[in-house]
């Protein structure tokens, strides 16, 4: 039998919409949908290989995104060599059930949102 894992804090205090505005919290870092994304599409991916997918991130930023996602429990990071020293990312089951909010939010976006102007 699978142990459940720990269930994330929400922010508020028992308002019926808690549970939305602690998820959006999570999920609303500009980077972070998008990393969830390609994990998703992906697979697993070295840093390098995932600062690739994720065109326009710095390192810093990609790296603070990934430790947020992992202290959230969504990402795991596991070093693969030491030398050379190399990690990679990859969703936990968490992270995986992001896929139909993900999926939801890429469709939405698609459907209302128009191309930019100098596309």
């Amino acid at each position: 039998m699978s142990q459940q894992p720990e269930r994330l804090e929400v922010w508020c205090a028992g308002e019926e919409w808690c549970a939305l505005t602690s998820t959006a919290t999570i999920l609303g870092r500009k980077w972070h949908p998008v990393i969830v994304h390609r994990l998703l599409r992906d697979g697993a991916l070295g840093f390098n290989a995932l600062k690739e997918a994720v065109d326009g991130v710095s390192s810093k930023v990609l790296s603070d995104s990934l430790e947020d996602l992992e202290e959230h429990g969504l990402v795991n990071r596991e070093v693969v060599s030491e030398k050379p020293f190399r990690v990679q990312y990859s969703l936990t089951e968490r992270g995986e059930s992001l896929d139909p909010v993900i999926s939801a939010m890429q469709a939405w976006g698609k459907e209302h949102l128009a191309e930019p102007r100098d596309a």
